[in-house]
């Protein structure tokens, strides 16, 4: 693991310490892409998967401004540019007051980075961790385990790493009123005595 202060990466053989170490769960499409991904570039020095031009370890300042933001807006997610004729491009953003400007660019590659340097705000790459969690909770994989892939403790998973979902109250009235229709309390169960 790669840890940037700032000028300097050094490496870390675990993530803050070694009870933070954890198995990552994968579906196979990511697994496919991971070592299809692999066979075309090689690893880094200490075995990293990702790697700057140089070979060397990804530092997270130029991974954001030149990999993480450009991506945003090529899916649409911070700004957008659309083909506006001939070697024309048309950038649109907003800033931190939340106006919105326009620009024209003469290649799509340039019109990209402009919307990517000076667009407001926009998906942190941390924020996919936090978008994991809420997933896993909100389609039923226990907190518990949920907790065991982020966190030591569930109580900091929920606290920090998961949003309410859009449905949460539909979903609560759901489950209140199957409670409260289904069969009467103790029916279709044995019961001791």
């Amino acid at each position: 693991m790669a840890v940037e202060v700032p000028g300097t990466v050094t490496h870390k053989p675990y993530p803050k310490s070694k009870a933070g170490r954890r198995e990552v769960p994968l579906p196979p499409f990511v697994v496919e892409l991971l070592a299809a991904h692999r066979e075309r570039y090689p690893a880094g020095p200490v075995g990293e998967v990702f790697t700057n031009a140089a070979g060397g370890p990804l530092r997270r300042t130029l991974f954001r401004a030149r990999d993480w933001r450009p991506s945003l807006v090529r899916a649409g997610l911070l700004g957008k540019v659309v083909e506006a004729g001939p070697n024309a491009f048309l950038g649109v953003w907003q800033d931190k007051e939340g106006l919105e400007h326009r620009q024209e660019f003469p290649t799509h590659r340039e019109a990209v980075a402009h919307v990517a340097k000076h667009a407001a705000e926009g998906l942190r790459f941390h924020d996919l961790h936090h978008c994991s969690a809420t997933w896993l909770v909100s389609d039923g994989v226990p907190v518990n385990d949920v907790a065991r892939l982020r966190h030591e403790q569930m109580s900091t998973t929920l606290n920090r790493s998961t949003y309410s979902s859009r449905d949460r109250y539909g979903r609560a009235r759901a489950v209140c009123a199957d409670s409260c229709s289904g069969p009467a309390p103790g029916a279709g169960r044995s019961q001791r005595r």
